[in-house]
């Protein structure tokens, strides 16, 4: 069976999130990526004898989901931080889109940066809606639960206490999404956007 490999990522000295913490974090990210090859090759295993073994193949399919998400998403929020911050600029297809929506960049800024302070762990992520071709923003609570069918991320902020705990403590969790903000390099997240039209 294909296996997924770990990426790699080249993330500068970052404001407000010390190397240390995205060094464990990247360990994270290697662990879902490792569990998620796990859970498939014992998927394999398991379907042998299907019947058998049918409670343990729907617990696995249902952990596989996590896996994946957590390694997915981990992706999409490091590839956002490489290369060092940059602003989206004024020609930003994105922005364009961002403003026709939601009447300005700063009112959208403000309002994710509000859903992003929601109570208990998961993801604030800003979504394409392929079907009716607009942006949605949704929480995403842990990392498999409340995603949005048909709809790509193109902006993902983890809000898992590992993320922000060492350097912010659990009262610093503002100063950290304010901290991600003036580290993410919009290029990355236009380039998101981009794909999916």
């Amino acid at each position: 069976m294909k296996q997924f490999t770990a990426k790699t990522f080249n993330i500068p000295a970052l404001k407000g999130i010390s190397t240390k913490t995205n060094e464990e974090h990247l360990k994270l990210y290697a662990g879902y990526v490792k569990n998620a090859n796990l859970v498939l090759e014992t998927l394999g295993q398991l379907s042998k004898e299907a019947e058998k073994n049918a409670y343990l193949i729907g617990e696995l399919g249902r952990r596989f989901s996590f896996e994946f998400n957590g390694m997915r998403n981990h992706e999409l929020y490091f590839s956002s931080l490489e290369g060092g911050a940059k602003a989206l600029t004024g020609t930003s297809a994105l922005k364009k889109v961002i403003e026709v929506e939601c009447g300005s960049f700063d009112a959208w800024l403000s309002a994710f940066k509000s859903l992003a302070l929601t109570r208990g762990i998961g993801w604030a992520v800003l979504w394409y809606d392929r079907k009716d071709k607009r942006l949605l923003a949704s929480w995403v609570d842990e990392q498999h639960l409340g995603q949005l069918n048909n709809c790509a991320p193109i902006l993902v902020l983890d809000m898992w206490e590992h993320s922000f705990v060492s350097d912010y403590q659990p009262s610093g969790k503002k100063q950290y999404v304010e901290d991600f903000f003036a580290n993410l390099n919009w290029e990355v997240i236009e380039n998101n956007f981009s794909a999916c039209l």
